[in-house]
């Protein structure tokens, strides 16, 4: 089994980069999601109530980022030090992040047709994960860990379901994983309960229950139908009390750090043999 992609999120919600390699540290790949949009009232926007966030490109640079959006010039944005900390909302957790300024806000809030605030997540804005699936770990502005795991057959058995329901195939950009891996097997992330890559050892916290971004256009934010959420509620629905819902991929925290590459072996060092129980 071998990494066959990666990916970053610059600006959690706006639109993944892929990459060759990536250093793993304790919050996630080097910057990933370590920017956050939020409302005027300093809660954090996604795909979910902004779709225009997928028309938005941010790529890292030296001095910070470079955004983008489609029709629209680039915008760069320093990346702030020791400036202005305000404490902003992301799910159930406040995080004090440093605000990127009043400049980043005004192109923010012309692109996105909303009101928008920008912050960025240095190495004094804390956040843990939740502590329920596991020990409490450090995370980024992700939805709640580190990693998102995925691999291509699993995706490829999820098409051939919706195939069957007469829809339209979905890419895995849908999904907004960070490592896909070409496994040995469909769902073969079921039965991992720790890998290794290159150096870095894995642990496989728990599958990611899936939600409405997982039916937009990651080009457009428009909204494309039931797919997939349709079908993983048919061969992919949780029988776990704790955590309901259709399932794809799985959530995971780096035990070190170190350099993933695309093309790194993937190797199983805990085995989960149970799996994870399905309706």
């Amino acid at each position: 089994m071998r990494v066959c992609s990666l990916h970053i999120y610059p600006v959690k919600g706006a639109r993944g980069i892929a990459c060759a390699q990536s250093m793993a540290h304790a919050r996630g790949f080097r910057g990933d999601r370590r920017w956050l949009v939020t409302g005027a009232d300093d809660k954090f926007l996604t795909q979910r109530d902004c779709p225009a966030l997928a028309q938005l490109v941010a790529k890292p640079d030296e001095e910070g980022l470079v955004l983008s959006f489609v029709g629209r010039g680039a915008f760069n944005v320093a990346t702030p030090v020791g400036g202005e900390r305000r404490s902003v909302t992301i799910w159930d957790d406040r995080v004090e992040a440093l605000h990127a300024g009043a400049d980043a806000e005004a192109w923010l809030s012309d692109v996105l047709g909303r009101s928008a605030r920008f912050y960025f997540m240095d190495a004094a804005a804390a956040r843990d994960t939740s502590g329920r699936w596991g020990a409490p770990a450090p995370v980024s502005f992700a939805d709640g860990y580190p990693f998102l795991i995925a691999t291509t057959q699993s995706l490829e058995a999820l098409n051939q379901e919706i195939a069957r329901n007469a829809g339209a195939p979905v890419g895995m950009e849908r999904f907004r994983p960070n490592i896909v891996i070409d496994a040995d097997r469909l769902w073969a992330e079921d039965y991992w309960k720790a890998i290794r890559i290159g150096d870095v050892v894995i642990d496989l916290v728990k599958p990611c229950v899936r939600c409405v971004v997982t039916t937009k256009d990651q080009a457009t934010g428009a909204s494309m139908g039931k797919e997939p959420l349709k079908s993983l509620g048919k061969i992919r629905r949780s029988a776990h009390p704790g955590l309901p819902g259709g399932l794809f991929g799985w959530n995971a925290v780096p035990r070190n750090h170190g350099e993933i590459k695309i093309g790194d072996a993937v190797e199983v060092v805990e085995p989960r043999p149970e799996g994870w129980p399905l309706a």
